[in-house]
């Protein structure tokens, strides 16, 4: 039997120790190496044609893009509702019991189109989330969760994320998420994009105020000077703070006319994140500081 002589061991201890160092050294360097692949360029935001705001194409339904998230390898998504992609009656509210087209399903982001033209198609992706499969695969029965999360991620293409940025058009942001709701009174910013306008974008911009939370922190009511149409399903809505609130659902017709409701983001980004398989999903803050103001009128704080 080989016997390690006492003066061997020192020699020993100081090759294992130089082992260990290489392979921490090479973990670090991998964890570093994975870290670099999570960066996302984004494109400058004043050229940039997919950002939220933009219009989304879903077998011929229009619907506007809300807000910009990311995956932890770099993946770039873009979030609507997920009823733009149901196949029901345009009253369904409730996404418990709908049918909707498949994930994988194509969709285009368009620029400029309306009832009577057609917009300019500025890229493409692919349907790979929508609460309303989700909740009907999992069986949810929950009427607050069924009513208001009517969310729905599209994964850009690999061609098409150099044209992506998350900076909301006008306002802005976002700066974070809202994770408390709103009280009556709060101010509110949206940017709408439905084809009944047109593609008049000066009416895109608006301005309003929230009636409260209600359904257990799941949706805020809200009145804005123009009231989102169809077509505006899915904007994005941030508060005086630039920070995430909720993706306009429905319009209120009672006992509110004229009202919208919108899901609540971080109620609605956390079941995503829950159930969507999407790993590291997250918000993409904008690369532009939120202004609460709209072209020509400067702060609309005291507008009141």
């Amino acid at each position: 039997m080989t016997m390690l002589r006492p003066r061997a061991l020192p020699v020993l201890l100081l090759v294992l120790a130089v082992a260990l160092a290489m392979v921490a050294t090479l973990a670090t360097s991998a964890e570093a190496a994975r870290k670099k692949k999570r960066t996302v360029s984004w494109a400058p935001a004043a050229t940039a044609t997919i950002t939220p705001g933009v219009q989304m194409y879903t077998e011929g339904s229009q619907c506007t893009a809300n807000f910009v998230f990311t995956d932890r390898d770099g993946g770039v998504y873009v979030g609507y509702s997920a009823h733009c992609a149901g196949l029901g009656e345009a009253t369904d509210t409730s996404g418990c019991g709908q049918e909707s087209v498949p994930l994988g399903t194509r969709v285009t982001f368009e620029r400029g189109g309306s009832q009577l033209s057609a917009g300019t198609v500025v890229g493409t992706g692919t349907l790979v989330y929508s609460s309303w499969v989700t909740m009907n695969r999992l069986g949810t029965t929950d009427p607050n969760t069924c009513d208001y999360n009517d969310f729905a991620l599209v994964k850009v293409s690999a061609a098409d994320v150099g044209k992506v940025n998350p900076s909301i058009p006008v306002f802005g942001g976002p700066t974070g998420i809202d994770t408390d709701g709103t009280a009556a009174g709060d101010q509110l910013f949206s940017y709408g994009n439905s084809s009944l306008r047109g593609g008049v974008e000066l009416l895109s911009p608006k301005y309003g105020v929230s009636l409260g939370t209600s359904g257990d922190g799941w949706t805020h009511q809200l009145y804005t000077l123009t009231p989102g149409v169809p077509g505006d399903s899915g904007s994005a809505f941030v508060d005086a703070d630039g920070k995430a609130i909720g993706t306009l659902s429905t319009l209120g017709l009672a006992p509110l006319p004229l009202s919208n409701n919108t899901g609540d983001l971080s109620r609605e980004l956390a079941f995503a994140q829950q159930h969507s398989g999407i790993p590291g999903l997250r918000l993409a803050l904008g690369t532009e500081p939120f202004a609460p103001a709209l072209p020509g009128l400067g702060s609309l704080a005291g507008l009141l």
